[in-house]
């Protein structure tokens, strides 16, 4: 008897959970670090900072990594199917990526002509220091999570049990995370693309074969939304589907994406 699965379901609900907790606690500590940053020797304590910031988002990124593959084991469990497998744990981002990410957090930190500084480049170093401290936690927040999201994904692809790929969307997440989720597995076993913002909190459901995947009713109503309202627009259907939600849909809507 072929078994259902669904974005809604409780081990969904519960992994989503733990990669919330962990990024609460991730925040704390890359908030901790903010004291690295010396205002007067920017120079030489923005590197420093950097390096131990690699350091805790490697950390935090294993941690992911880890609850990824157990939601995967759980799941393919669960859903019965013959044979052994073991996840490909995926590892940390690389260093360059973090680097990269970090220099963009804090590009608005350093002193310009103001002839050339932007509006943002203009504020006080103390305004500047928090956006970057803000902009540094989406960073951090992002690969942590694209981690886990990468440890399934991966294991969908390497697991000839596994057929394809759900997103998982929380009630209270953007509108754009929502279009997708309501897509249901549409995401066959090779996709490996993940679209994600800053501060994204979807999840990865595996399907493996017989087994047959149900939208959560909250997925649904977003599906029957998008049909109704943003389907036959093309080239704004996002849009289109955002105002839907913000009249029709009770669950609150964050910010535009």
């Amino acid at each position: 008897m072929a078994t259902t699965v669904s974005d809604g379901g409780q081990d969904a609900n519960r992994y989503r959970a733990a990669q919330l907790g962990l990024t609460r606690l991730l925040v704390r500590d890359v908030r901790g670090l903010r004291r690295l940053i010396l205002p007067s020797r920017l120079r030489e304590s923005i590197p420093d900072w950097m390096t131990v910031m690699q350091a805790v988002i490697d950390q935090y990124a294993r941690t992911s990594a880890a609850l990824g593959a157990e939601f995967y084991d759980g799941q393919r469990e669960a859903a019965g199917v013959p044979g052994s497998f073991t996840v490909p744990v995926a590892d940390p981002p690389p260093e360059g990526k973090t680097e990269s990410g970090l220099r963009w957090a804090t590009k608005d930190v350093w002193d310009r002509e103001p002839e050339q500084a932007t509006e943002a480049q203009q504020q006080p170093l103390a305004v500047r220091l928090e956006q970057a401290e803000k902009k540094a936690e989406q960073v951090a927040q992002k690969l942590v999570a694209d981690t886990g999201r990468a440890t399934v994904i991966d294991a969908v692809r390497a697991d000839r049990q596994a057929t394809a790929w759900a997103r998982s969307a929380a009630l209270g997440a953007c509108a754009f995370c929502k279009m997708i989720a309501s897509r249901g597995a549409v995401f066959a076993q090779d996709t490996v693309r993940f679209e994600a913002h800053d501060g994204c909190h979807c999840g990865v459901i595996p399907v493996f074969r017989g087994q047959r995947f149900e939208p959560s009713p909250h997925a649904a109503e977003w599906a029957r939304l998008y049909q109704e309202h943003a389907a036959g627009h093309p080239g704004s259907q996002l849009a289109h589907f955002r105002r839907a939600l913000a009249e029709h849909d009770p669950n609150p809507l964050p910010g535009a994406f």
